[in-house]
């Protein structure tokens, strides 16, 4: 299968639901934006694995698991993102013994799968198909901060069915530059439903 491979381009505090944060992966070539929705114990840990001069006093269940996977003389190859359900990302982590060539392969939630990458350097990938489903393919630009119209949309899902196509970008548009993920991929599926219905 021809996998796609994403870079980390920031983990944010989400707007939308208390306590979670969104991890944003980015298809370089395309510029294909991928946000995840992870938990405050995971953004911690893979920001703590993507800065290496920090090291906690104790370690953490990553970090623990990372010695475990060097002892047994396994190393994690890589990440793949394969499958997205009802807005659940579904990950396995690739790894291989490098005594014995053996390959191993594990079923992990996202957010762990990518804590546990980025205390490897292994690459992250993900499928044609996850791009196409959860993707959002828009720049992320340093601009002056717009009216924040799109906050008070979202309070009422009907109220996004009377928006037009063309708002309907603008509120997209803007939620990304807001960082504000959840409701990113909440317009984006209310814009992909009504692209549906003309097809």
């Amino acid at each position: 299968m021809d996998y796609k491979q994403l870079i980390i381009r920031g983990i944010s505090y989400s707007q939308t639901q208390s306590g979670a944060y969104a991890l944003l992966l980015e298809h370089e070539e395309t510029n294909v934006k991928l946000p995840v929705v992870i938990g405050n114990f995971e953004a911690q840990s893979i920001s703590l694995g993507l800065e290496k001069d920090i090291h906690p006093p104790r370690p953490l269940t990553h970090d623990l698991f990372t010695k475990f996977i060097v002892s047994a003389n396994f190393e994690l190859v890589s990440v793949i993102i394969y499958q997205i359900v009802d807005g659940v990302f579904f990950s396995n982590i690739n790894f291989k013994n490098s005594a014995t060539e053996e390959e191993l392969i594990l079923d992990a939630r996202t957010s762990d799968a990518v804590a546990m990458a980025v205390r490897f350097d292994a690459p992250i990938f993900t499928t044609q198909q996850v791009l196409n489903e959860a993707g959002i393919l828009l720049e992320l630009e340093d601009t002056a901060k717009e009216e924040d119209v799109f906050s008070e949309t979202m309070q009422d899902e009907e109220t996004l069915k009377n928006v037009s196509m063309e708002e309907l970008q603008k509120l997209l548009d803007d939620a990304v530059k807001e960082e504000d993920f959840d409701t990113a991929l909440e317009i984006q599926e209310e814009i992909k439903r009504r692209k549906k219905k003309i097809d």
